[in-house]
């Protein structure tokens, strides 16, 4: 009985002493970071602020790298399914890591809450409420009031079984409302969408609509942040619009394959959030109104995840929302 206990304490102070010889030389090559939507998104322009910094911290060139396609699910497998050796990382969100495990749970060959860990949150967009100006409306009250009084009429956009799609849901629920949902490909089609009184109140993020609000092209009757935005203090919270709890925050953060090495992911952890922290201090994200959050540790962040996919998992059940 000696001798295999003694191979297998070997093969496993091996394993080991392999692992931390990894992790104390990397990295040793570049690392790439695959972002799941196409360049221009929130998602690409985060990813694209933070590489030169990541690079210069890390001392190996960050690679980005678009796999756009299956709401974001082809990026999602391809790093699952790369080894676990802290090059080849994910730029996530909420509808990547935290909703597409629930919607595509039969059709996706991973399951991002088990095969991917996380490092580190890096902003969290709020959102708008928006009216088109086609409705005679000027607060959410009243948006949702004139929409009470057409059952079947008005209509919102989100891309089916997106984060907005399922707001909304929960939103127009709350309200007593029906409203019909209008399959999109995403933000940038929002507000020419808006102009054409094709669609009458739906949510999308700040970051991507704000300089139409700002310009009084589309009316913004609340914003999903816990305070008023500094830039639109006119604009209410959904708590102040009669609707605390409701809607969400549009959180990015970067994720590596499960297996990874713990010294390896804090490694990463540390150098991420220190950048992200001079990018804050420079307000290169704000003036885009996109507010830096960072996770205290890469426990804490997949506890958020976890957190947040457990909410999901109730409003996707009351709604019955299912992708066929």
């Amino acid at each position: 009985m000696s001798r295999p206990i003694s191979i297998a304490l070997l093969a496993l102070l091996t394993m080991w002493t392999g692992i931390a010889a990894g992790a104390q030389d990397y990295p040793n090559r570049p690392i790439r970071l695959v972002i799941p939507f196409a360049p221009g998104g929130a998602t690409d322009i985060i990813a694209r602020i933070l590489e030169p910094r990541l690079t210069k911290r890390l001392g190996q060139q960050v690679v980005i790298d678009n796999r756009t396609g299956a709401a974001g699910n082809i990026a999602v497998e391809l790093v699952a399914q790369a080894q676990p050796d802290g090059y080849t990382l994910l730029v996530g969100n909420i509808s990547t890591n935290s909703i597409n495990p629930i919607m595509f749970a039969k059709r996706s060959k991973v399951n991002a809450l088990k095969d991917l860990t996380g490092v580190s949150k890096l902003v969290a967009i709020p959102n708008f409420i928006l009216g088109s100006p086609k409705i005679p409306a000027t607060t959410l009250k009243e948006a949702l009031d004139y929409a009470k009084a057409r059952p079947g009429q008005l209509n919102f956009q989100a891309p089916l079984g997106s984060y907005s799609h399922l707001d909304m849901l929960a939103l127009t629920a709350a309200a007593g409302v029906k409203m019909v949902h209008l399959p999109s490909k995403g933000a940038g089609e929002t507000i020419p969408a808006l102009l054409r009184g094709d669609i009458h109140i739906t949510e999308s993020n700040v970051a991507s609509n704000i300089g139409a609000v700002k310009a009084g092209q589309v009316k913004a009757f609340a914003v999903t942040a816990a305070q008023r935005l500094p830039d639109l203090p006119k604009v209410p919270t959904m708590a102040e619009a009669g609707y605390p709890g409701m809607g969400s925050l549009n959180w990015n953060g970067i994720f590596a394959p499960t297996g990874t090495s713990p010294a390896i992911v804090n490694r990463l952890h540390a150098d991420i959030v220190a950048a992200m922290k001079e990018l804050d201090a420079e307000g290169a994200l704000a003036k885009r109104a996109i507010p830096v959050s960072l996770s205290a540790s890469p426990a804490e962040f997949n506890t958020y995840v976890r957190s947040e996919s457990d909410r999901w998992r109730k409003i996707i059940s009351d709604n019955k929302v299912s992708i066929d």
